[in-house]
């Protein structure tokens, strides 16, 4: 599901899980222990990655179709807690976002430090809104903390999937590469950020980033449960399944 891989001081975590890397509760369980246990380890950043044409096409909406409402009941705070922790995580992580990275697999990347992506033949963006699904808090305040918040609206709005060269243009990702030196670029990226001395990398990101985590707890208050209440609505289940039939032909 998540395979370790250490390179000196860096740790790639590669995600290959399905033929999409679609994300759900187990793999949000995955990359958290993973992040548990590097953080207490000698490592000094992560690389996150994909496999095939995939960084991650995000929510498996198949499983959410399983598992209804008590499925999204369990598997919305785990999304939560997961984006949360992977965007305080301590140390440097760098997104080598070696595929598409559509919806919630574009808000892991936007979690991330720094994201270098492929200059292939691949989309990046937000389709949630075209699913008839709204952003967890933690979700929108990760790709709020990389662009403007008029960039968000229209990106969030109109749900349209970027090529790379835009979503650099837009900074919703740091760097383009060839499509096989995506991962060593990423990691160059990562050990030049992890020869910054801890502690101070820590505090800096944490002062960074204080205003969205605390908006993310505020907010979360506040939005949250309607969130939820949204997802699990039949008429929205609904929607998710006719999306379905008309890209990809099934439930």
């Amino acid at each position: 599901m998540i395979h370790r891989e250490d390179r000196d001081a860096v740790t790639i975590l590669r995600v290959e899980h399905g033929k999409a890397n679609a994300v759900d509760v187990e793999l949000f369980d995955a990359l958290r222990q993973h992040l548990d246990q590097l953080e207490w380890s000698g490592q000094r950043a992560i690389v996150l990655t994909g496999t095939g044409n995939s960084f991650s096409a995000g929510v498996d909406l198949f499983r959410v179709l399983d598992g209804g409402a008590d499925y999204l009941r369990r598997f919305l705070p785990v999304l939560t807690t997961t984006v949360r922790r992977l965007f305080s995580y301590p140390r440097p992580v760098v997104a080598a976002v070696n595929g598409h990275a559509i919806a919630g697999g574009c808000v892991l990347a936007c979690a991330c430090d720094a994201r270098v992506a492929t200059s292939g033949p691949v989309k990046l963006g937000l389709t949630e809104l075209l699913v008839g699904v709204p952003f967890p808090v933690a979700a929108l305040e990760v790709v709020r903390f990389l662009v403007p918040d008029h960039v968000v609206q229209r990106m969030v709005y109109s749900g349209r999937l970027m090529a790379p060269a835009e979503a650099l243009q837009v900074g919703l990702v740091d760097e383009l590469a060839e499509p096989e030196r995506v991962l060593e670029a990423a990691l160059e990226r990562a050990s030049q950020l992890a020869r910054i001395p801890g502690p101070a990398f820590s505090l800096t990101k944490k002062q960074l980033r204080a205003s969205h985590l605390d908006q993310m707890a505020q907010a979360g208050i506040n939005f949250d449960d309607e969130v939820t209440r949204i997802w699990c609505n039949p008429d929205t289940l609904a929607t998710i399944r006719g999306f379905l039939e008309s890209t990809v032909g099934k439930k």
